[in-house]
């Protein structure tokens, strides 16, 4: 990966305010790419208005949104109408368990995980408000990982919905989604794949995985503040609608109670024009949108392993820390949380003086560092990163922590 031209394409790192800051909260929220602040930009200038109106500032408004819809449903080779557009993956998610509330029955059981950000399990177990039975598939206690075993043995002929993590937003080692889906679909239930700490380490090619539901925020995928949802076609057909009733018929409105927010939308096709910039300097023309997304997704995630490969190598040297997590960059991402002798925040805070802006807390993962028996309160240092993030950051980094620890 040719790194000056990764980071050429984001204006954070030439904004004199950051420089000599390396930013390792990337899990929390990616710098912007300039595809998509240049398309925001043009779109509060020139087409800030109704969009799908005859009149041509309206019907370059709307035809920018579609593009965006078109063009990453390519990229991540799914259908066009199965992919929608809302405020939060949270809000997204919360719209998805009142719908499945309404077709689900007393009795009926929805397998959650305790690994998740409380996003995609907060709104499932409240449907145990309605009757429904709630399961857990839980962690191993030591490491963080969620075993297939453990799911197969919740599995039976109850079970209507399984929701899960593509990768923790704490431990970081990515689940095995395309088995876990299938073993969902033999047992007769749909799968809700929470993908927000997945992919800002590359789009994923969610056609492959099997999943009913796949989620992620575009602001961790270098774009602006919505969540992006794949609902399978079969799927949305059956789920009740959620928006106005006159949308009861259209995929792509009817998880969407509120108005979407335009000019979001429209500069969600800046991710496209970032991958497609990427793969052009990268590698040879290929018209398969899907295919480019791929080789983009290769190349980030080798990236990302050079450039972890030190830090864990110098975490596992260290006697004075809990790694949480997979040791070695094989199966997992940049996503690093550490257990210290002071608490997450206070971590965070002296890694300032070197430089360095990380994260503190719990994450939003409550339930998961219970089950690693790490008080919540005190919670961990994060350090997460994606492919644009350089040796000589985490050089810096690892200088900190050695000043810090």
């Amino acid at each position: 990966m040719d790194i000056d031209f990764i980071r050429s394409q984001f204006p954070s790192f030439q904004e004199p305010s950051l420089q000599g800051q390396a930013f390792f909260e990337n899990a929390g929220g990616s710098y912007t790419c300039k595809p998509v602040i240049d398309r925001l930009f043009r779109y509060y200038h020139q087409r800030k208005v109704q969009p799908y109106a005859p009149y041509e500032a309206s019907r370059l408004a709307g035809a920018e949104m579609d593009e965006a819809r078109i063009r990453l449903s390519a990229i991540m080779n799914i259908g066009v109408d199965e992919l929608s557009f809302g405020p939060s993956t949270t809000q997204n998610t919360y719209v998805l368990a009142q719908a499945f509330g309404q077709i689900l029955k007393a009795g009926d059981a929805v397998i959650v995980t305790n690994q998740d950000h409380e996003a995609n399990t907060g709104p499932w177990r409240r449907l145990a408000d309605r009757g429904i039975e709630i399961r857990e598939w839980q962690v191993d206690a030591d490491t963080g990982h969620l075993d297939t075993a453990g799911l197969k043995n919740l599995l039976d002929d109850k079970v209507k919905l399984v929701c899960f993590p593509h990768v923790s937003n704490l431990v970081g080692e990515i689940n095995p989604v395309a088995e876990i889906c299938a073993m969902v679909r033999a047992a007769g239930a749909y799968s809700c794949v929470d993908g927000v700490s997945f992919a800002p380490h590359g789009l994923p090619d969610i056609g492959s995985l099997g999943a009913d539901i796949y989620l992620f925020s575009a602001y961790k995928t270098y774009g602006p503040h919505q969540g992006i949802m794949y609902v399978r076609g079969a799927l949305a057909d059956v789920l009740p609608n959620q928006g106005h009733y006159f949308n009861a018929a259209s995929r792509v409105k009817k998880f969407t109670p509120a108005g979407p927010d335009h000019a979001q939308i429209a500069a969600c096709a800046g991710l496209a024009d970032y991958v497609d910039l990427v793969h052009d300097h990268h590698f040879a023309p290929n018209p398969d949108a899907a295919a480019r997304g791929r080789a983009v997704f290769e190349l980030q995630s080798a990236q990302e392993a050079k450039v972890l490969a030190p830090l864990l190598e110098y975490l596992r040297a260290r006697n004075d820390i809990r790694l949480i997590g997979p040791s070695g960059v094989k199966g997992r991402v940049p996503t690093v949380a550490i257990q210290g002798r002071k608490t997450g925040e206070e971590l965070a805070q002296d890694l300032i003086k070197h430089n360095i802006m990380a994260g503190g807390g719990d994450f939003y993962a409550v339930r998961l560092l219970e089950g690693l028996g790490i008080d919540p309160a005190k919670g961990v240092l994060r350090l997460s990163f994606v492919h644009y993030t350089s040796q000589g950051e985490v050089k810096q980094l690892i200088k900190a922590l050695d000043q810090t620890l």
